[in-house]
């Protein structure tokens, strides 16, 4: 009997590996530093790293995992999970958990100079950039909270656990001259479980990097519009430029949520990160994918709207995959 559960057992385990659990489906071969052709001769099968469920990294993932089967002729599938985003996804694409990871920019140039999470510069490489990220920090007009600073003592989530969210939520709060590990009660939450405290009132305010329109947001300033406000964050902009040049400011404009102006935020790119020794003819296939079936993938998330094939190559200091690069040729960019 034992031996039949063990021999049970396994086969599970095989079925888990190889066909349900996303990123473990990947088996795309290594570089061999051939001509990059962009042609994919045998089946490949990709998992892809992206974010929160109720981010866009979750909802754009999820489309072009989608597209991907019908730009390549059904040769490369993909699957997209749900992680806690940036710095999970850039440790667990170096495991060879996935395939294809989402990050912020700031992150993944922490990953490649070794720093921040990062104890050693990590082998990835950049397929392309992406949308904008917008820092949304956000209260209950009932904390009194009017800057990061006054959110000394309250309840505060930062993002999940090894989130871009996370590192950009720290450094925040660093540059008020707060420590987050004691001068806030700090809820390492996703966004679902953020914006479910925010309307239930366990919550004093959060903090989320992602594109526009957030769907979760959208649904906060639906039902409780009066209730919350944003913070404005960028009279700290000068300080967290000292630690990633990559920050700007940018807005979110007032139409995005249907609140009455825009409100000034902290912006930063994201970008499609790949393992620097992934076949080129793979990472070739799935830049194209990304720019030929863009439109279907913005139907799905707006965000996505932003792809450019002129600011593709924009990933410094992560460099640009060959085979995106070829990819990006191609497509004039």
């Amino acid at each position: 009997m034992r031996t039949v559960e063990a021999v049970v057992g396994s086969a599970l385990a095989l079925l888990l590996v190889t066909s349900g659990c996303g990123g473990r489906q990947d088996r795309a071969a290594t570089d061999t530093g051939g001509e990059v052709t962009c042609q994919v001769a045998a089946e490949t099968r990709i998992g892809i790293a992206t974010g929160n469920v109720g981010g866009v990294y979750y909802t754009m993932g999820n489309a072009f995992a989608e597209q991907i089967s019908t730009a390549t002729g059904g040769t490369v599938k993909a699957t997209a999970a749900e992680t806690g985003a940036s710095v999970q996804n850039i440790q667990q694409l170096v495991a060879g958990t996935y395939g294809v990871a989402f990050s912020l920019a700031d992150t993944a140039a922490d990953a490649v100079n070794g720093a921040g999470a990062f104890s050693s510069p990590q082998p990835v490489a950049a397929l392309s950039r992406i949308h904008t990220n917008y820092t949304q920090v956000i209260a209950r007009t009932s904390a009194g909270i009017t800057d990061v600073a006054s959110m000394r003592g309250k309840r505060v989530s930062t993002g999940s656990p090894r989130s871009g969210t996370e590192v950009i939520a720290n450094r925040l709060l660093t540059a008020a001259g707060l420590d987050p590990a004691t001068d806030i009660a700090a809820q390492r939450l996703d966004l679902t479980k953020t914006v479910d405290g925010i309307k239930d009132g366990s919550i004093d305010a959060f903090f989320w990097s992602g594109g526009l329109p957030t769907p979760n947001l959208t649904d906060l300033f639906t039902t409780s519009a009066s209730s919350v406000r944003f913070v404005d964050i960028t009279p700290l902009l000068p300080a967290m430029k000292q630690v990633n040049p990559v920050y700007e400011q940018g807005v979110i404009p007032a139409a995005t949520y249907k609140l009455p102006a825009d409100t000034p935020t902290v912006v930063v790119p994201n970008v499609l990160l790949v393992k620097n020794d992934l076949d080129a003819n793979v990472a070739c296939a799935l830049t194209r994918a990304l720019f030929d079936r863009k439109d279907q993938i913005t139907q799905a998330s707006p965000a996505a709207a932003e792809l450019n094939v002129a600011n593709a190559r924009k990933t410094d200091p992560v460099p640009l995959h060959r085979g995106a690069a070829e990819a990006l040729t191609l497509l004039g960019g």
